[in-house]
């Protein structure tokens, strides 16, 4: 046939060849296309639900925005209140205090947990889901329990103080002791987490290091110190920057349990967040303190990134 037409062969496969090329085209358009296609809805709800927000707080935070009112531009007037407001000095304090004495704790309980449920033991998926629980939980029922748990007159560890001849508190309602139980109670909940997120890193580190160790006879604990926790590092920055930001969020159990009394003991950033805009709906003021925390988390944030990437670079 190709011999009787020469021409139309031809022509058939010049057509061939042009259609390949064109699908060809299509492809590449579609594969370079294609990443941008799969990141776009990400994007969209980043900006859409962060993004924009954080903007829309930024610009409130320099205005006098009320429920009521909508505002005018007061320039800088939030921040200069704020620099003199000792409620937000109050709450500024107890956040980092809150910060400082829950986050260490927390990961360094959850470490020893994960070592221990690291070893060949029975029963080892009912240790875990028991010590993980309490971070699955509801905050109202963790909450609701421990008020329970620390109720003055009929608390069972009022009660077991006293069967000891011991002196019980009221522990939420007390300025020397509201914001230290708050804070047993953020570490009660977040060890969970800690355990679970060292004990993948435990299961990840290769047991022939270990055996190495051994057979140049070294103790559990100098395998401990210098196989697992260098060999952890990664992991606990990361633990490290996820808790901070959970700390300086904190507020279901302020706000269930103290309400950030007696006297603002125990009230945190968050909860004055919270109040300032629906309770004095002083929404513009809330936004500068909003901003103000945002600022504080970045600086951990940023800190402990490039503490970690140094300590990375030096190993």
């Amino acid at each position: 046939m190709a011999k009787l037409f020469p021409r139309a062969h031809r022509f058939r496969e010049e057509l061939l060849q042009e259609g390949q090329e064109e699908i060809m085209q299509i492809r590449f358009r579609w594969n370079r296309l294609l990443p941008y296609a799969l990141i776009f809805p990400n994007v969209f709800i980043y900006t859409l639900f962060i993004l924009v927000p954080v903007i829309w707080v930024f610009y409130l935070s320099f205005t006098n925005f009320t429920i009521l009112n909508p505002g005018r531009w007061i320039g800088l007037s939030n921040y200069k209140v704020l620099l003199g407001d000792d409620t937000f000095h109050m709450a500024l304090k107890n956040t980092l205090l809150y910060w400082l004495f829950t986050v260490i704790p927390t990961m360094a309980i959850g470490l020893v947990l994960a070592s221990f449920l690291n070893t060949k033991i029975s029963g080892l998926a009912a240790y875990r889901s028991f010590i993980y629980l309490p971070g699955v939980i509801s905050s109202v029922a963790v909450c609701m329990t421990w008020l329970w748990l620390l109720d003055p007159r009929r608390g069972p560890i009022n009660m077991l103080l006293e069967s000891l001849k011991l002196h019980g508190r009221d522990w939420l309602h007390e300025p020397q002791t509201a914001l230290y139980s708050v804070m047993i109670i953020g570490i009660w909940t977040g060890v969970g987490y800690a355990m679970i997120i060292f004990l993948a890193g435990l299961q990840g580190i290769p047991e022939h290091l270990y055996e190495a160790a051994m057979i140049d006879g070294a103790s559990t604990l100098r395998q401990f110190v210098h196989i697992t926790i260098p060999l952890l590092r990664p992991i606990t920055f990361f633990l490290f920057i996820t808790m901070t930001i959970r700390s300086f969020q904190v507020f279901d159990f302020v706000f269930i349990l103290t309400n950030g009394g007696p006297a603002n003991t125990s009230t945190t950033i968050v909860n004055e967040i919270v109040k300032s805009s629906f309770q004095d709906y002083r929404m513009g003021y809330a936004s500068a303190i909003a901003i103000i925390l945002l600022l504080i988390t970045l600086i951990v944030t940023v800190v402990n990134y490039t503490v970690g990437s140094k300590a990375s670079d030096i190993d």
